[in-house]
């Protein structure tokens, strides 16, 4: 399960608004507008600006100046339990969890500086970091050779042990009229923009589609399907069974036999960096070596699984 990006997940506070709507997922909007920590490219840009004009030509490479400035910027966009998510029983910094999170903060105590993460939109996520506004996007990035060409990719440091499979979030009236991708061909699909699943629809629809639609975050495209405004949402299927898990009734399905083809190279997780900054690179794999064969990551997976779904995420 991986932020090609593949999905956005609920808040606890969505899932509570849920129990009380028999609209079940049609909260989220609302919840998402109200969460004014997410900066949008916009915003972001804006953040950055004084950032960037200020940014030291002292020679140093960024793992020197990071050292130097004594805290390290972690972008990512915290809506994708378990990895990065949103307790919203917590405030500040403390609010921003899972196992990416802790990944964050293990390379940031590793390094000797204060972790500081930094929420965004996944398309900003992307950009923050092959700008260099950013250190670090940990935001369960997949690979894929597009992003390797614009950023450093470090080692996988999560791998699913079944290969991640992605695939068709439909209506529930729609499921025996979409039973294959040729099956799109009139219909409105939407994906995550700047995603792996943005990519199947280029390349894996035969027919090709009505419209493509795209959005920020993958839990939109849910709810624009669930609405009738889209007819498909391609997705991870194990995100999608978490999703359909956690909203019971919200009238949509999987469909049934249909798969996208994975490249190999894109599975595992990793982590992003500016081009050419290798000494940082380096360093983060070298802990990432730590965390994988030591377990300890898998330990923050699991414990960050549970404590998703005692939030109902």
């Amino acid at each position: 399960m991986k932020k090609g990006r593949i999905v956005t997940v609920f808040t606890a506070a969505v899932i509570l608004g849920a129990a009380l709507m028999s609209s079940g997922c049609s909260v989220l909007t609302e919840v998402n507008a109200a969460q004014g920590d997410i900066l949008s490219s916009e915003g972001f840009e804006e953040t950055s600006l004084a950032a960037r004009e200020s940014e030291p030509s002292d020679g140093m490479n960024r793992l020197e100046r990071i050292k130097e400035q004594g805290y390290i910027e972690v972008a990512t966009e915290p809506y994708f339990a378990p990895f990065e998510f949103i307790d919203p029983l917590k405030s500040g910094d403390d609010k921003y969890v899972g196992a990416d999170i802790e990944l964050a903060r293990y390379i940031a105590d590793k390094l000797g500086v204060e972790c500081r993460i930094v929420p965004l939109e996944f398309t900003a996520v992307l950009s923050s970091v092959t700008e260099g506004k950013y250190d670090l996007a940990i935001s369960a990035l997949a690979y894929s050779p597009a992003r390797a060409e614009a950023m450093e990719m470090s080692d996988g440091y999560y791998f699913s042990d079944e290969a991640v499979q992605y695939g068709l979030l439909v209506r529930d009236e729609d499921i025996n009229t979409i039973k294959t991708t040729a099956d799109l061909g009139d219909k409105v699909v939407v994906v995550q923009s700047g995603s792996i699943q943005e990519g199947f629809a280029a390349d894996q629809l035969p027919e090709g589609c009505a419209e493509l639609k795209r959005v920020s975050a993958t839990t939109d495209g849910f709810l624009m399907v669930q609405e009738g405004k889209a007819d498909a949402c391609i997705t991870a299927t194990s995100t999608a069974e978490l999703y359909l898990e956690a909203n019971s009734g919200c009238g949509m399905s999987i469909v049934p036999d249909i798969s996208f083809e994975v490249d190999e190279e894109t599975q595992g997780t990793r982590i992003g960096i500016k081009k050419g900054e290798t000494e940082l690179l380096d360093e983060v794999n070298s802990i990432i070596a730590e965390v994988t064969e030591s377990g300890l990551y898998s330990e923050w997976y699991e414990e960050y699984s549970e404590y998703a779904a005692e939030l109902g995420i």
